[in-house]
This record gives C-alpha cells, structure tokens and sequence, in this order.
C-alpha cells in the first residue's frame, strides 16, 4: 500500500523540536489523530531511537503541533499539542510545550493565518493553547511580513542566535487542575512509599509541578543529568513523590494511574545558588544566578529546563512560604526576573504574582525564547496505518 502525503513542517521552538500541521490537512475525527502522529513520529519504538520517523529518541523532539483557526475571541489561532511517548503506543494531550508555543506565532504568520499591517514591524499573535485552555501572547520581529529568523538572542542548549520571540502567559495559574494551589497550601508534607515523609510545594502555572529539595533527595541540585539518570535510587524517588503528589494535586484518582501518565505533574527539585559545571564545560558562578533549578519530566532527567515548568518555577518563587521561594536568592523586587542555574547555563523568566485577599494569583509568566522553521514540505505516513484502513 502506497504512502499518505500530508503537508507540514517541521519547526525548532526553543530547546524542542516539533511536526506541525495544519488541522484542515488531518482528519475532521480526532480519534484519528494519534496513529498519524505515532506514524509519523516512529513511536512506539522498543530500541528508543524512533528511526523510522521524524522524532529523534528524546522526550524534546518527540513532539507534534496543530494548529487551527481560534476557538476563542480574544485569540488569533488555536493551538494544540501533543507529546509522543517514545516507547508506547499513545499520545498525550495532557499538558503543553512552553518551546514550541514559541514557534506558533511565527509559523502562524509564515502561513498567512494572521495577516500583520506592518510587514517590517513587531507582531503579535494571540495564541489559545487547547491542552491548557490558557492565552499565550507572541511577539517578533518581523522582515519583509515573515518572522525574523537572525538576531541577536542567544538562549542556553542551542547553539547560535536568533531573533527574540517573547511570550507572555496570560494568567497562567490553574492551567490543569484549576487552582494555582492545587491543595489550598503553599508547601506540603506528603507520605510517600518507600519515601517517608517529604516536604513539597504542589504549584500548577503553565503545567503543573511538584517541588522539592534536592537536599532531601541526597542531591545538591547541581549534578548533569546523565549523574542524576544513572542514580536509580534517586530516580525512584522521584518517581515515587511525583505519583504521591498527582493523587494530592487531584490530577489522579491513585498512585497506579499516576504511574501511567508521566506527563503531569512534572517534578523539580531546587537548591541555592551555587557555583557549578555547565553541560557544556564552562563554569557558571554562583553570584550570576538567583536559584539552582532542574527538572525530571517523564522519567528523564531534562538536559535544560521545561518552558512551562520554567514559569510554574518561577511563579513558585514568587510565592512567599514556597520550597522554591526559599531556595530563591532575596530581592526586594517582586516582579524581578528570575536567573535559574540549570545544565546548560541560565534561563531567565519573569512572574508577576500578588497576594490578594489572602490568595496568591498569578497574572502572567514571560520569556524570550527563538524559533527557527527548519524543514517544509510533507510527512509521509504508512498507508497501511490505522488512520486510513
């Protein structure tokens, strides 16, 4: 059986890669978007490499997005995303990619889905995130009507520079269970299994999140990833709390359907500044970083940090009482941007957060991140997948 062409492209957001579709060239039936995307990506894959598609063996690059016309007044495009588990046979919808929102507002005027009045101006695009029901706004520079590609802006884990896309969370607080504060507290003791007791900080904004002491995992918080991955204990840890506080943050009904769905919560562990080694040799210095962050996101230690789970950190650190905030270098600016020391270096966010009425809120979340289309044309997938038997 022949192959099915269908039109895409295939995007770098940030420090991730991703197929992006239009929604008019897949199925009206949704039911049969997973198999495309499984298809096309060369998951599931028992050896991890997914060579027989587009994805790249790596949660980062395992990735697809949709993109249709706005379901919403206050957007200019919808947005949907999809992470491709690598091994299995499913795809999760359950949360976002904060990179890859970076590559939607430009892929959506490269597309001509929203036409700019100024061709050589900034734009701005308007993004309704599906997964997370929440509003994204991008803004780029733009030559000649496209999104700029060259500029000056380096961020941590890509090689080169380009062009700044700044993206603003537009009220970010509740984005999967509703409540910034899934549990009405800022910080937490859970139970855990074979754990103990732990103290946490269950914070949802973007994505949601459990934090908590690299010291009170036997870790400094400073160690490469491939350390932190080759740690088995360390990592049951880690996988224990996560699945503890899913059924806490209300995200799962029990700690064998948290084991399932990796997706959400994603775990952080922090410490202080401290002086450490960069993924990429070069040493990074205690005084140039306000908290050291890392991030374990589907069983894997991440190589650089999260977007969303980037703004969920520094949202925590905003929240006075939090396991993060007391990690966080003191500053007398509230709305200061926020220096994580993570593998590859320093990733800055800001997070606008205010205590009203007794209630921590978070208005919105920003970052710069840069983009770049890499590849256009078609994914060809099997005739013979279920989505066209």
């Amino acid at each position: 059986m022949t192959q099915r062409r269908i039109p895409a492209v295939f995007m770098r957001g940030g420090t991730a890669n991703a197929i992006v579709f239009h929604q008019k060239d897949l199925p009206a039936d949704r039911k049969l978007w997973d198999d495309i995307f499984l298809a096309a990506t060369g998951s599931p894959d028992p050896y991890g490499r997914q060579l027989d598609g587009m994805g790249g063996g790596y949660t980062a690059v395992s990735k697809v997005c949709v993109i249709g016309p706005p379901t919403r007044d206050d957007a200019d495009i919808d947005y949907t995303f999809a992470q491709i588990p690598i091994k299995e046979q499913r795809v999760e919808y359950a949360a976002n990619c904060g990179n890859m929102s970076s590559a939607m507002g430009p892929f959506a005027v490269d597309e001509g889905l929203v036409p700019m009045p100024d061709a050589n101006g900034e734009a701005l695009v308007r993004i309704h995130n599906t997964n997370t029901k929440k509003i994204i706004h991008a803004r780029f520079p733009l030559i000649n009507g496209c999104a700029a590609v060259d500029g000056e802006l380096e961020i941590p884990g890509i090689a080169g520079r380009g062009a700044p896309v700044r993206l603003e969370f537009i009220a970010p607080g509740g984005a999967a269970t509703g409540k910034l504060l899934p549990t009405g507290h800022v910080r937490d003791t859970l139970d855990v299994p074979g754990v103990g007791r732990i103290e946490v900080s269950m914070i949802d904004a973007a994505n949601p999140c459990v934090f908590v002491r690299a010291s009170d995992v036997g870790l400094k918080g400073c160690e490469p990833p491939a350390e932190v991955e080759a740690n088995s204990e360390v990592m049951r840890k880690f996988a224990a709390i996560r699945c503890t506080a899913s059924v806490a943050m209300g995200i799962t009904r029990d700690v064998a359907e948290a084991a399932t769905r990796l997706s959400n919560p994603a775990i952080g562990y922090v410490g202080p500044p401290q002086d450490y080694t960069q993924s990429s040799g070069g040493q990074l210095k205690a005084i140039d970083i306000d908290i050291t962050g890392r991030m374990i996101a589907r069983g894997q230690a991440h190589r650089d940090m999260p977007l969303t789970r980037t703004l969920c950190m520094a949202v925590a650190s905003r929240i006075t009482g939090s396991i993060v905030h007391e990690a966080t270098r003191a500053t007398n600016n509230p709305d200061a941007e926020l220096r994580i020391g993570m593998p590859a270096g320093v990733i800055t966010a800001a997070a606008e957060v205010r205590l009203v009425e007794g209630q921590w809120v978070a208005n919105r979340g920003s970052f710069l991140r840069t983009q770049r289309r890499l590849f256009e044309g078609s994914v060809l997938v099997r005739g013979s997948s279920a989505a066209f038997a």
